[in-house]
């Protein structure tokens, strides 16, 4: 008869957990993918949403670890080692705490992915940990919000905001020495069949102020040896030729540039080869 009975409470369980409501999350999940430089960066989290309350002081408690979002605690990834505002971290997965005054937020980097929010958080377990101030914008945010902003060739700055705070920290990747390895081992040392590599390589100089004759000496060699001629790289030619003081040769590859931009009907290159002729007059 035990037996019996217990069969009965487990159906009735069984019966209960099954016939739950499917309804939207208080806090939704989202998940955040990008890439800083180099570096895959991916950011798991639940969004609380303020509803009239306040945040900082009560939400989000003085001084007190914080998941950084809701339910089980922010998960941040990194494909490669970066900087967090200067400071090393290795790549991996990590739990990102928080704690928060008025004018400052300690921003924490925990190797611990078990705990449900910050419940035995533990600081022997931290990667790393920062400090970066806290601005109080006017702006109203009422569902916390990570983003990321001011996107550079190597970094990128990660956003915390909610309600009328906000706190912000950079992510810097190692780009240079790997693309100057790739440029040596490529352009350098070698003679590329894919004449695009050529583009890149003179690009990057360009980019990051580097030996602009040699830079043209490569997309020179890339439209030469090209099958079909591409408006981008006379683009190029002609920023190099001006870059090198040969406004001459920087006109003509501009007007180059054009011809082949209206066939290609790209106005955006038509535009920025004007610009660069109206320049060097």
């Amino acid at each position: 008869m035990k037996k019996y009975f217990l069969f009965i409470a487990c159906c009735l369980l069984a019966n209960f957990l099954a016939a739950q409501i499917n309804m939207p999350a208080a806090s939704p999940k989202f998940e955040l993918k990008g890439t800083v430089g180099l570096a895959e960066v991916k950011v798991v989290y639940s969004r609380p949403s303020a509803k009239g309350r306040k945040v900082v002081g009560n939400l989000i408690r003085n001084g007190e670890v914080w998941r950084t979002g809701a339910n089980a605690s922010t998960k941040i990834s990194f494909s490669e080692a970066v900087k967090i505002n200067g400071n090393d971290l290795a790549a991996g997965e990590y739990a990102l705490y928080t704690i928060f005054t008025e004018e400052t937020a300690t921003v924490i980097f925990n190797r611990n992915l078990k705990l449900w929010g910050a419940a035995g958080y533990n600081q022997a377990e931290d990667a790393l940990r920062i400090e970066v101030p806290v601005k109080h914008p006017s702006s109203h945010y009422e569902t916390f919000t990570i983003s990321f902003s001011d996107f550079t060739r190597n970094s990128a700055n990660f956003n915390m905001k909610w309600e009328h705070t906000k706190a912000m920290f950079k992510i810097e990747a190692d780009v240079d020495s790997r693309v100057m390895a790739d440029i040596k081992a490529q352009v350098i040392d070698a003679e590329p069949s894919n004449m695009g590599v050529y583009y890149q390589a003179a690009s990057y100089y360009l980019d990051t102020d580097r030996n602009p004759k040699l830079a043209l000496k490569w997309i020179t060699k890339g439209i030469k040896g090209s099958e079909k001629e591409q408006y981008w790289m006379y683009h190029l030619q002609a920023k190099l030729f001006a870059k090198v003081g040969k406004k001459k040769q920087a006109s003509a590859a501009a007007v180059k540039s054009i011809a082949l931009a209206k066939t290609a009907q790209n106005p955006d290159y038509v535009r920025l080869n004007e610009q660069l002729i109206a320049s060097l007059k």
